[in-house]
């Protein structure tokens, strides 16, 4: 298996739109695992297109309980236990998050009971377990390090980065995050920072289609970043790619891909990835 990122659903917010992209969720293949770094809708068909067996699930992180990084949590599991997942699988999330799978296997707890009497297959609550974390390191196993730092996303105040290392290698995503300056030095060196990033021209005709504008646009502008601050956090880490993701707007037909770059390459002149649902990229 080589070394990847594959950009599973590269929208940020939860609506979805006709030909659309999907909300956020990533796949990190590094140190011979697949991990998911958070489960947007679409995360379980975007796994599978990617090739991915379901029944290979081990390791998922979620950034923040937004729903657009959550609400497939527990689908995603579910599907691959249906799929013939039998082996332990390991969730790190900020606090809530055992409370989302705790409350989804109620909800499903018809289904879980009943295919567990009549297909007999494995109790899916024994085999998931949920790991709550907050700053610091997550994880240290088998050559895999996993650090978390808390970023500004107000009003959720559990958001994380999250800097994944194996060897030489190294991968950062900022989660939700206004301009942060703290950043730097947490992705100082990486291989890839996947930043989000939002797009000032688009931001009015995006509240218009939402509805409530107002309150929308003013929760976007206090805890998201621009294209140009990705590309400063970029610049000063001094990492190797920078890529887009978590696009706000990211389905207005009259934005497209050379508008990301023209708005980052004002503040970044690095190898440059935007990203668009189901995008591979190499880690070298």
């Amino acid at each position: 298996m080589s070394d990847r990122l594959v950009l599973l659903g590269s929208k940020g917010g939860p609506a979805l739109r006709p030909g659309g992209p999907w909300p956020s969720s990533s796949l990190l293949e590094i140190a011979g695992r697949a991990i998911v770094v958070d489960c947007g809708l679409g995360v379980t068909r975007g796994l599978v297109d990617a090739g991915i067996g379901l029944k290979a699930l081990d390791l998922i992180f979620i950034t923040h309980l937004h729903s657009d990084h959550v609400l497939e949590l527990g689908p995603l599991i579910h599907t691959a236990w249906t799929a013939g997942l039998a082996t332990p699988v390991a969730v790190f999330g900020p606090p809530g998050t055992g409370h989302y799978w705790r409350r989804f296997c109620q909800a499903m707890e018809f289904d879980i009971e009943i295919r567990i009497a009549d297909e007999g297959r494995p109790d899916i609550r024994e085999l998931v377990s949920v790991e709550e974390f907050g700053e610091g390191q997550v994880v240290q196993q088998n050559g895999l390090k996993v650090t978390a730092l808390r970023v500004d996303h107000p009003p959720v105040t559990d958001c994380f980065a999250l800097r994944f290392e194996y060897g030489s290698k190294s991968v950062v995503f900022s989660a939700d995050t206004v301009f942060f300056p703290p950043l730097v030095d947490f992705a100082a060196g990486a291989d890839i920072l996947v930043h989000e990033a939002m797009l000032e021209r688009g931001i009015d005709r995006l509240v218009a289609r939402t509805g409530n504008g107002a309150r929308l646009k003013e929760h976007l502008l206090a805890s998201h970043s621009f294209a140009g601050d990705a590309g400063r956090i970029a610049s000063d880490a001094g990492v190797k790619r920078l890529v887009l993701n978590h696009l706000i707007p990211a389905d207005d037909p009259e934005i497209n891909e050379p508008d990301w770059i023209a708005a980052v390459r004002k503040t970044w002149a690095g190898d440059l990835t935007i990203a668009r649902d189901g995008l591979v990229v190499e880690l070298a």
